[in-house]
């Protein structure tokens, strides 16, 4: 399980400012099986939300940001497929449309060193027992960047299953979005509050403890709902699962 790699850990905005404890448990996670992590003080936000409202061209700058701060890491590693997906599928053909062909250069060599957590473990280090334990009923959902553009596949389901003492439920309709979308939830509020309606729907027919994914956002967004219904469903991250160790000696 050792491994001899050097990773930067890229934390996103939304966890540095809401979620540390997801930051502090994939830091757990990965050191545990090896891997040196480093935090570049300076990084910042990926630009999604900024693509997403229809801004892309005030991304370049945190497109040129985000390649000077991680452009000399062996790996970067981030508890996020939505901020990983930002990285991998949208900084090449933003600076493309900013006639900045150097800086295209630069994330195609980058953009193939940048990994969701869940597939740095599995897919780069071909690590499925982080040595977890959690005595639990939990469901998984996949959320919409790390299934469709990241396709991160099973690698999420793998770590789980892995975890000794839980009980890993499946999700109905689990590949369905929550509603969230960034400003989507904002500008499409009434669509967004249904989808995310069954959604919460689905988690509280599993008969689950625990709801986990890989991106904050979506959890939070359902989070919110089970927690107005007093439905009895926490949410964690799954960086926080991989970390746990109940009943460990």
């Amino acid at each position: 399980m050792m491994s001899a790699m050097r990773a930067a850990l890229f934390i996103t905005c939304l966890a540095d400012t809401l979620f540390p404890q997801t930051g502090r448990a994939t830091v757990a996670v990965l050191e545990r099986v090896g891997v040196e992590v480093d935090f570049p003080l300076e990084q910042t936000c990926c630009g999604q939300m900024h693509a997403n409202t229809g801004y892309g061209h005030e991304v370049v700058g945190l497109v040129r940001r985000f390649v000077r701060v991680f452009g000399d890491a062996e790996v970067v590693v981030t508890p996020s497929g939505s901020c990983a997906a930002m990285v991998r599928e949208g900084y090449e053909r933003m600076a493309v449309e900013a006639g900045d062909e150097a800086l295209a250069a630069q994330v195609r060599e980058l953009a193939p060193r940048v990994f969701e957590l869940s597939e740095f473990l599995v897919r780069r280090l071909g690590v499925e027992d982080v040595g977890a334990s959690f005595h639990h009923r939990v469901t998984y959902h996949p959320t919409c960047h790390s299934l469709r553009l990241l396709k991160v596949g099973d690698a999420p389901l793998a770590l789980l299953r892995a975890v000794r003492g839980i009980d890993l439920v499946e999700l109905g309709e689990a590949e369905q979005c929550c509603g969230f979308g960034g400003t989507f939830a904002i500008k499409n509020a009434d669509t967004s509050v249904a989808m995310v309606a069954d959604k919460a729907r689905h988690v509280r027919e599993t008969g689950a403890e625990v709801l986990v994914a890989g991106d904050n956002s979506c959890l939070m967004n359902i989070g919110g709902v089970l927690t107005r219904q007093r439905a009895g469903v926490r949410v964690m991250h799954l960086a926080e699962i991989l970390a746990a160790t109940e009943g460990s000696p």
